[in-house]
């Protein structure tokens, strides 16, 4: 690639858009706080503006554009989206924002994104077939099928949130249901535990803090957390067959330990040289990815 390409990140809580040059290094960066509360129309907007403030810089070929929900991949629609994004199933990503910016415009779910993402740039450089796992507020999932996403049916392949994971028959999914990996493996997943052990409503990531200080509880969360997410991605494997395994995501970091003990374990021999790795080009995955898919689909 000789000309820098502009990739979005639509997100719940921001939204940002940078210029992303030859080998995936960010040149450019622009971010604001995404207008959740006031509808797509203004979601759109600010996502239009920040990518149009790069376009000069930037050559002639499309925008990319992750976003949150799942994506139409036939009509680059959002299918599916909660409530973080209110109104935003339906919306016509690609022709609305092709629209205001004059070029044309790909997208894809922003986890998508950030694999492609590592795959170019980060933890999984060079590698053409990879699984990421995102583990933040919820649990989200991509896979990459020879330098491609695979997008499946729905364009919903590789969401791993909804298998069904032991320790988690009496955590509620945020699907409703009760027993799935999001339900244990996720930061709704620590609170909820946490709270059914001791009593006390935290967040996720205090749960996190208070394992790193010694709270006896929050560690057998997480240990808990961390065994049925990594015994699941062995199971994936077998499954997939990647070349890498990558966990990304703001609760990662806290589950990484004894999900890479349980990887280990579960791992058949035939799978043992598949590597467990931590993301490496945290909030920049997406729109790095994003600019990938431009590029891919120039």
């Amino acid at each position: 690639m000789s000309e820098a390409v502009v990739g979005v990140d639509i997100g719940g809580t921001k939204t940002a858009a940078a210029l992303v040059g030859p080998g995936g290094a960010v040149l450019a960066r622009r971010q604001a706080a995404t207008p959740a509360r006031s509808g797509p129309a203004a979601v759109l907007e600010t996502a239009a503006r920040l990518a149009a403030d790069l376009l000069d810089a930037a050559g002639p070929g499309p925008v990319g554009v992750g976003t949150a929900g799942t994506v139409d991949p036939a009509t680059g629609s959002i299918r599916y989206a909660t409530d973080s994004l209110p109104g935003w199933t339906g919306t016509p990503v690609v022709d609305a924002l092709a629209g205001r910016l004059g070029r044309p415009v790909r997208v894809t779910n922003d986890v998508n994104a950030a694999a492609l993402g590592e795959c170019w740039a980060g933890a999984a450089r060079g590698r053409r077939d990879v699984l990421l796992v995102a583990v933040g507020t919820g649990l989200g999932g991509a896979i990459v099928r020879d330098g491609r996403i695979e997008t499946g049916a729905r364009g919903a392949a590789g969401e791993v949130a909804h298998l069904p994971a032991p320790g988690a028959e009496r955590l509620r999914c945020g699907c409703g249901r009760y027993g799935h990996l999001e339900a244990i493996a996720s930061g709704t997943g620590l609170a909820a535990a946490y709270a059914e052990k001791t009593g006390s409503p935290v967040t996720g990531r205090a749960v996190a803090d208070r394992a790193a200080a010694g709270d006896a509880a929050a560690r057998q969360v997480l240990e808990r957390a961390g065994a049925a997410l990594g015994a699941a991605l062995a199971g994936l494997v077998t499954l997939l067959d990647p070349q890498a395994v990558l966990v990304a995501g703001g609760a990662a970091e806290a589950l990484l330990p004894a999900a890479s003990s349980a990887y280990a374990a579960e791992l058949p021999a035939g799978w043992a040289d598949v590597p467990l790795r931590p993301a490496a080009l945290g909030a920049d995955a997406v729109v790095v990815g994003a600019a990938r898919l431009a590029l891919d689909e120039a």
